[in-house]
């Protein structure tokens, strides 16, 4: 009988949405390259997407990542796309839609969108339409 991915329900803690909060942009960025790349996707590609999460062009994006902003900061000086509920699964060991923390999800939302991209899921896809 094959094995199904059991998905546990977490919840997340204060702590752990706290120190996604403080955690800086430019700390994990540099591992959304790695993980695109590896997959023989481009910083290109990965910059589409966040743009269209964001809205941050890639002057902006590089702004986020040379002041060192916080993903609090980040997500606060955005413009998140609407489509961006349409965002829906797991990622993390966590189910996006089931996450309370607006802040936690919206950088679940950005962890969600790389993965796709990494796992050669198409533009149009990724980039969800309503």
């Amino acid at each position: 009988m094959p094995k199904t991915k059991e998905v546990t329900k977490m919840k997340t803690t204060p702590e752990h949405d706290e120190r996604i909060a403080e955690m800086t942009f430019a700390s994990v960025y540099p591992h959304y390259i790695t993980k695109v790349e590896k997959k023989g996707r481009t910083k290109e590609e990965l910059h589409q997407v966040i743009e269209w999460l964001t809205g941050f062009d890639d002057k902006q994006l590089q702004a986020q990542i040379d002041c060192k902003t916080t993903f609090k900061e980040f997500f606060e000086s955005s413009k998140l796309n609407p489509n961006a509920e349409l965002i829906k699964g797991v990622i993390c060991g966590y189910r996006i839609e089931e996450i309370e923390t607006p802040l936690t999800k919206q950088v679940r939302y950005l962890d969600k969108l790389v993965d796709e991209l990494a796992k050669g899921r198409k533009m149009e896809k990724i980039l969800r339409k309503a």
